[in-house]
Parts: C-alpha cells; structure tokens; sequence
C-alpha cells in the first residue's frame, strides 16, 4: 500500500515543522536567537525560576534539550559572546563544563516572555487542545524512540 503525501504521518509533522520555524523566526530574530538557542535559553530560564540558579552541565542541558555536544557546543559558546550565558569547568570534575545565565540572558526572559503566547495565537487552537497534540506527538517521539 502505498500512501499519498499528505496522508503520511511524518509529511504532516516535517511541514508543520516547517510552518512552526516560520513563526518562530520573526520572533526569535527580534531577539537575536536562533530557535535552538531559544530552547537553551529556555530550559535554563526554568532551571532560574525553580530557584537553581547554578547552572547544569553541558551533558544534562543537551539531554533536556535533545541536542547533542557537536551542536550544543558552539551553539553556548556563540551565547557566552553575546554575554548571556557563562561556561565554567567543573571544580569537581574537569571533564565537565557547568552553563550559567548571566544577567543579561536573565533579562532576556522578560523580552521573550511574549512568545508562547503569540505561537498559541498563531495555532488557532485551543490551549487545551493544543497541550493534548503536544502530548500526543510526545507520546509518538517516545514510542518512536522506543522501537
């Protein structure tokens, strides 16, 4: 049996991959990041407001943000020259690298707390159905994943 193009699972989530960066890039830009520096730059947000504000490892933040090092790696050190984030070895273990936000990628929450919300506008879904695609595209990745 052969599917046509937009009867195919993967077709629907490569185009609304694709039509998702575009409304994220007007956003992003006005920022100056990248969507994945925005993902970095979010999960150690998160890690801010529980109150963790020593940072995380190279390894746990690429872990968080399904990244691996050859492109977390560069992707960190073009946000420590931009002044928003620090890299520090670990005093424990040298072999690990600890990523902190400084002020400024601190004060760049406040200047992208805009954007979920205008994503949920652009979506033209509810917030609940919304969060139910979520899950359910989670819950593919991770079947995917697991077979």
């Amino acid at each position: 049996m052969t599917l046509a193009l937009p009867d195919m699972i993967c077709f629907a989530l490569y185009s609304a991959t694709h039509a998702m960066q575009h409304v994220y890039k007007p956003l992003l830009d006005d920022l100056g990041l990248t969507y994945p520096q925005y993902l970095v730059l979010t999960a150690l947000w998160q890690q801010d407001d529980e109150g963790r504000k020593n940072g995380q490892t190279v390894g746990a933040l690429g872990r968080q943000v399904q990244l691996e090092s050859n492109t977390l790696t560069p992707l960190l050190k073009r946000l420590e020259e931009r002044g928003l984030v620090t890299r520090t070895r670990s005093e424990t273990d040298e072999r690990q690298v600890n990523i902190t936000l400084t002020d400024p990628g601190r004060a760049l929450q406040t200047r992208a707390a805009h954007i979920p919300a205008c994503v949920l506008e652009k979506s033209g879904l509810s917030f609940d159905d919304l969060t139910r695609l979520r899950d359910q595209i989670t819950t593919l990745r991770d079947h995917l994943r697991a077979g």
